[in-house]
């Protein structure tokens, strides 16, 4: 018996070693096929582009957080050169309806497509960010693609560095103030307040740059031309407006008026500026006097584009970029018909407007999902898209295609340049270069390729120059997020979007008085004094970080 039990001992030792050791195997066996599926950290260094290392066919998803966009990827000469020479296609994906519901839908799901545009000051880039659902893109370059840091801007990259010293988007139509002043003079201001030529010049080309000048113009426009092509003249067109207000009537006015965004240091608060709410009066007696047409409350950018086509705004305060489609499309009809820029509405003392440009923080900004099907070749694309082959490739098409290089200096070609000025929706389609694809652009490089300005653009781009002024150091000190500065901001602003258009529909100035005092009470009670606290710590932070910036920039 005992001879037994110590064989049966020997033989469960023997098999529990044999489990052992398999179990090990199995493990090491995981390990191995985990680590093989981990991409090594890169052993390039910041002078290779990285994109060269794998330009085997991939498909990014790329979402643009704008209904409008209506460009899509491989069907123009630009888009599939860039195809064929890097292996990266795009699935480009934009919302059917309301933006800010899409961004919040994607966000509560928790799954987000490979890159993300959106607007820098939109409340969804807090909360991805917070979230967890972007990556940090120094992290992805320090292991994947080191080239990145050699074409990025330092001053671009610290200016949206995160309290967790991370940066998660990088912004296009981004310049630093330093840039500005270098090129101010190159790259005018998109802001802008039109008039229909031929109505204008009928009317006397009068001074608009009064409250009386402003309203009798109008009045002139719509009891001279009551009708434009079968259909009811508008008189005023302004942006959209949203639920948190119109940029017509707050940034591009304000701007407009010469109002400052400082005094004594100190952040001030434009929207109580006096001159300012005695012009929001000016917008309410035009309606008091039915020259504002009902449209402009309810009409979206596609309901716009296709009235601005048809010629039936008189005047705008609007972005002049945004309508160059419609501009060339008037042109090509009647020259005499097309919009151009004149002096609008100003400031009691008639001073010249302050119009904002190319700021640091930019226009938007992307970021890469924490979903990203493969972070390494998303990483090493943007990379390309920031260099400067990148740069060119995007805005200059293929060579021989597009443009041709003429005494040394690329150009497009003669057929290229023909419908870039004639007909911007086909060119789009057809060749997809010169901003079809903007969500990396960078204003600044792309000068160097510019070909001057030609009308029916010119004149509209050449009145805005000495105007433009740097606003990057007031650019997002607005909290966003679930903080209790946040939240009071998100409030404050959608009681900004609904009190807006009552203030231009108050039928009286009594009236109009009483509903604004009424949001400024509302506003107290909805955290103002938070708000306030967080952009004047946001404005001081900001003076720090552009002076670093710009240190590291000289550097």
């Amino acid at each position: 018996m005992g001879r037994m039990k110590l064989r049966r001992a020997f033989y469960l030792a023997f098999i529990i070693s044999i489990m052992a050791s398999l179990m090990v195997a199995c493990s090491a066996n995981k390990k191995e096929e985990a680590s093989s599926t981990e991409k090594p950290k890169s052993n390039l260094s910041a002078d290779e582009p990285g994109w060269k290392e794998d330009t085997s066919p991939i498909t990014f998803d790329w979402y643009i957080n704008f209904s409008w966009f209506a460009n899509k990827w491989g069907n123009d000469a630009t888009s599939k050169y860039i195809t064929e020479k890097t292996g990266v296609s795009l699935n480009i994906m934009t919302p059917a309806g309301n933006e800010a519901e899409k961004m919040n839908t994607m966000i509560a799901s928790g799954s987000l497509p490979d890159f993300i545009t959106l607007g820098w000051g939109e409340e969804a880039v807090k909360q991805m960010i917070e979230g967890e659902l972007v990556l940090p893109l120094n992290e992805l370059a320090d292991q994947y693609d080191p080239y990145f840091f050699n074409v990025s801007d330092p001053a671009k990259l610290e200016w949206y560095r995160q309290e967790d010293g991370n940066v998660y988007g990088y912004p296009n139509a981004s310049s630093s103030p330093a840039n500005f002043e270098k090129y101010k003079e190159l790259k005018p201001s998109n802001q802008t307040f039109l008039v229909r030529k031929d109505i204008y010049e009928a009317i006397g080309s009068p001074d608009m740059r009064t409250p009386e000048g402003f309203l009798n113009a109008l009045k002139a426009a719509k009891e001279k031309f009551p009708e434009v092509n079968g259909a009811p003249l508008i008189p005023l067109g302004l942006h959209e407006f949203t639920d948190t207000g119109n940029s017509s009537l707050e940034w591009y006015l304000q701007n407009f008026l010469a109002i400052p965004m400082e005094k004594d240091g100190e952040l001030y608060d434009r929207s109580t500026d006096p001159e300012y709410l005695k012009w929001l009066k000016v917008f309410r007696e035009a309606n008091e006097e039915g020259l504002l047409a009902k449209d402009i409350f309810i009409d979206k950018r596609p309901q716009m584009e296709e009235k601005i086509a048809q010629g039936r705004y008189f005047a705008m305060l609007y972005q002049r970029s945004d309508m160059q489609a419609q501009q060339l499309s008037l042109y090509a009809n009647d020259p005499n018909s097309v919009y151009i820029a004149v002096d609008g509405p100003a400031n009691e003392q008639l001073d010249q407007p302050t119009l904002a440009g190319d700021s640091l923080a930019g226009w938007t900004i992307t970021l890469i999902s924490k979903d990203v099907k493969d972070p390494e070749r998303a990483i090493r694309f943007m990379s390309y898209l920031l260099s400067e082959e990148g740069q060119k490739d995007m805005y200059l098409g293929p060579e021989g295609v597009v443009h041709e290089v003429v005494n040394g200096k690329p150009q497009f070609t003669k057929e290229a340049y023909e419908l870039l000025t004639t007909d911007r929706t086909a060119f789009d389609k057809k060749y997809g270069a010169s901003h079809t694809f903007w969500m990396l652009m960078d204003t600044d490089m792309q000068l160097q390729w510019q070909t001057p300005t030609e009308e029916p653009f010119k004149q509209m781009e050449d009145w805005t120059k000495g105007k433009t002024k740097s606003f990057a150091v007031y650019d997002d000190i607005n909290p966003q997020g679930t903080s209790e500065a946040g939240i009071a901001n998100s409030k404050i602003a959608q009681e900004w979007g609904k009190t807006l258009p009552k203030l231009l529909l108050a039928k009286s100035e009594e009236e109009f008085e009483k509903i604004y005092q009424e949001f400024q009470e509302k506003r107290d009670e909805l955290g103002y004094d938070k708000v306030r606290e967080y952009q004047e710590k946001r404005f001081a932070e900001n003076k720090v970080k552009i002076e670093k910036a710009e240190t590291q920039k000289k550097e």
